[in-house]
This record gives structure tokens, C-alpha cells and sequence, in this order.
């Protein structure tokens, strides 16, 4: 293979999973960002982490993103003789914010970037089923990929409602007599089938729509929390968040009026609030308040939605909150501009949890790739508060140039076709 002289730099975002009803579909792309520089050498493999996680440099060949370069070199045909890794890193890890996402996404295409003709030998449908192999699940790692607001999904295969490995758990009790298989049930305890075909549509989000993280001050695995799951759901739980989710891209893309009711979930976030006491007990606070808060991804951390210049929630806040509170919710903005970052901030301090409290914007490009100076990048450690950076002039989306990326305003707007690039 022919490897390119410069470096390759991604920048991948973050991304919130869920979204309330929408599990394991579902993906918000945030205004946090990792940041991963790749060169091919003459030998050896060299890896730099600046930020979060700087203890993972030690892991060498098992760090996940060298992990995904290595997946994806594999899929092109080849490996180089060496590699040098620069990660400034920061999106939390752990902290359901994506990072593991965005680490795959970032070594897929920096690999990609890294070859001469990688946009031929790996196009996008490719790298989005590659992500998704070595994440386990689609929701962030679309989103991740494309920016914006996500739905992902396996398609069922021809003559059937699904394969042998898609969203079907034989043999649980009740199912088909009022229970309903939860989505998703084949990777409660393990993985789905690599290779399986895997699509994504993407929306633009309303510029009104404002988001507030509560990071959680530690982290949780997230097989830890889809261990919480059950195997089914009554009928009447799984119906109410079909109604949800469908809600959802409504509220997101078009009718922000209905945000509240459309974050109501009924599949995931109450079974996993015994393994995640702090964040349900946030989420609960949050969600009497009027604010359309939800769990993001599989937690600990929580996301709050609004709208600019609009009190929280279906209507004013509810009879009973002190009348401080109820100034704080009248959508008026803060002193940094964000409306309702102060009466999450507020509820949150309550909680006497170290929550760190943080507009993020939407981010609208989803991965990008340029390429580097080769000088190293500066610690930027996680400090609670987003940089929320517009993408440098000259950087491209995923793959270094609108190739094989729909650009298109009719595939991307509130009436998305679907995105069979990226």
C-alpha cells in the first residue's frame, strides 16, 4: 500500500446515546472533542495521550484506538512497518459521553487518512459497520460519524423479521403473551454478530435547542449497565416508548414544544437507577423541575434539553419549588448565555454530588480529518466545562473531503433521506 508523507489528524465529538426512548438508536453529536494525530514510521508503534486517560499510553497495542487503526488497516489490506500516536482527549471517559465511540471512530479514520487511496478500499458504508463491530452497538459511534442527530439501526434480512442474532432472546419467559423483547436484548450479555449490515439516517437539530451535561464525577462501565436490563418489557411500556421515540425527532427537528413528554423513557433508565443511585436521583430532581433530562447513554452522566428563550418543560415549574427556583426557570439566559444552565446548576449542587455542570452545543459535522503539523498538542485535561470549538477553516468531514460523505441539504435537513455515505 502506498502510506501518506503527512500526518493525519481527527477530530471526533461526543456523543449522547439514548436520548431517553430511543434505545440503542438514538445519538446526539455534542461540542466535546477528542483529538488523535497519526504517522506512519519506519517501525515501532509510539503512543502519546494528553488529557484524559493519559494513563493509557502504557497500553500500547491494546489502546483502542491504535486497537481500531489496526481493524481498519486490516479491512484495507496491510499494515505499516510503524506508527506514532498523539490523543489529546477531552471527552470523560466513562462517563456516558461517548469516548470509547469516539475513539474508534478516530483510529478508523485516521488509518483511512493514513493510506493513499483508503477513501477507495474503506468507504463510508464500511466504516460505519467496522465502528460498530469493534463498539458493539450503533447509536454513538453514528453520530460520532455524522454529526447532528443519529438513528441507527441493523435492517432485518430478506424474508424475515430478523437473523439469527438480531433483536430476538428465545426462549424468555412470556414473550409473545404481553412481553416484549427489550431492543438490543442479544447484546445485554454479550455482543451482536460482526459483519452485520448496519444503516443510519441523520437529522439537523433545531438551532433552538439548547443542551446542559452533568458529568458524573466518576465513571461506570457500560456493560455494567446493560447488565441492569431485563430481558423484556410489559406490551403497554414498550408501545408508550415506541410513541416516545417517534416524539423525540418531532421535538428535535421540528415541534421543541413537545421536548418534555418526548424524553420520557420507558425501556432502560429506571432499571438501571439502582446501579446509578446519584444519577437517578439527578434525573428525578431535574425531570419535576420541568426540565426534559435524560440519562445519557448508559450513565453515569446526565443530559438536560431546552430551548432558548423557553421555560423548562411542558409549562412553568410545577406548585411547590421555592420561588428562587422558579426564577431560575423561566428560560432567561445566564450569565454565559445559556438558558437554564442555571437551574440545572442549581438542582445539581442539591444533590451534594461534585456534578460537573456544562452547555455543550450541538455539533453539526461530526468527525473530521486534516492534515497535521506533526508538533505535539498541549494537555488539555478535562475541566468541566466545554471549549465547544467551531471546526478549523480547511478541515473537512470524515475522510479528509466530501467524498463519499452525503453533503447534500436534502440528505441531511428535518426530512432526511437516508445517509449511505459519510
Amino acid at each position: 500500500m502506498n502510506w501518506a508523507r503527512s500526518p493525519a489528524v481527527v477530530r471526533a465529538p461526543a456523543t449522547s446515546a439514548n436520548l431517553g426512548p430511543g434505545f440503542d438508536a438514538f445519538g446526539l453529536a455534542l461540542g466535546l472533542y477528542d483529538q488523535v494525530e497519526a504517522s506512519v514510521t519506519g517501525r515501532g508503534l509510539a503512543v502519546e495521550v494528553y488529557g484524559e486517560g493519559e494513563e493509557t499510553a502504557a497500553a500500547g497495542e491494546r489502546h483502542l484506538v491504535v486497537r481500531a487503526m489496526r481493524a481498519a488497516f486490516d479491512a484495507m489490506g496491510g499494515q505499516p512497518a510503524g506508527l506514532v500516536l498523539r490523543c489529546t482527549n477531552g471527552i470523560p471517559h466513562g462517563r456516558g459521553l461517548g469516548s470509547s465511540a469516539a475513539a474508534v471512530v478516530s483510529g478508523i479514520l485516521a488509518a483511512r487518512a493514513l493510506v493513499a487511496d483508503g477513501a477507495d478500499r474503506l468507504p463510508g458504508t464500511e466504516v460505519l459497520r467496522l465502528a460498530v463491530d469493534l463498539e458493539g452497538h450503533p447509536d454513538n459511534v453514528a453520530a460520532c460519524l455524522a454529526g447532528g442527530l443519529t438513528v441507527a439501526w441493523h435492517p432485518a434480512v430478506a424474508g424475515g423479521c430478523a437473523d439469527s442474532g438480531a433483536d430476538v432472546a428465545p426462549g424468555v419467559p412470556g414473550a409473545g403473551s404481553g412481553a416484549v423483547v427489550v431492543p438490543g436484548a442479544d447484546v445485554i450479555r454479550g455482543e451482536p454478530p460482526a459483519g452485520r449490515p448496519v444503516r443510519l439516517l441523520r437529522f439537523d437539530v433545531l438551532a433552538a435547542i439548547t443542551a446542559v451535561a452533568c458529568v458524573a464525577p466518576g465513571a461506570m462501565a457500560t456493560h455494567e449497565a446493560r447488565a441492569a436490563l431485563p430481558a423484556s418489557v410489559p406490551h403497554a411500556d414498550a408501545a408508550a416508548n415506541a410513541a416516545r421515540s417517534a416524539l423525540l425527532l418531532a421535538a428535535l427537528t421540528g415541534d421543541p414544544s413537545v421536548l418534555f413528554d418526548a424524553t420520557e423513557d420507558y425501556l432502560h433508565q429506571r432499571y438501571r437507577a439502582a446501579a446509578m443511585p446519584a444519577t437517578a436521583d439527578l434525573l428525578a430532581r431535574l425531570r419535576r423541575a420541568g426540565v426534559a433530562a435524560v440519562v445519557s447513554g448508559a450513565g453515569p452522566s446526565v443530559l438536560a434539553l431546552g430551548v432558548a428563550g423557553a421555560p423548562p418543560g411542558p409549562a412553568a415549574a410545577p406548585p411547590g419549588l421555592a420561588d428562587d427556583r422558579r426564577g431560575l426557570a423561566d428560560g432567561r439566559p445566564g450569565a454565559d448565555g445559556q438558558p437554564g444552565l442555571a437551574l440545572v446548576d442549581s438542582i445539581a449542587r442539591e444533590t451534594g454530588i461534585a456534578w460537573h455542570v456544562t452547555p455543550l452545543k450541538v455539533d453539526r459535522q461530526g468527525a473530521t480529518v486534516h492534515a497535521g503539523t506533526g508538533r505535539p498538542p498541549p494537555g488539555t485535561a478535562w475541566q468541566g466545562r466545554s471549549t465547544n470549538q467551531d471546526p478549523e477553516p480547511g478541515v473537512h468531514p470524515a475522510g479528509g473531503s466530501t467524498q463519499g460523505r452525503a453533503t447534500d441539504p436534502a440528505t441531511h435537513g428535518p426530512q432526511s433521506r437516508e445517509c449511505r455515505g459519510l
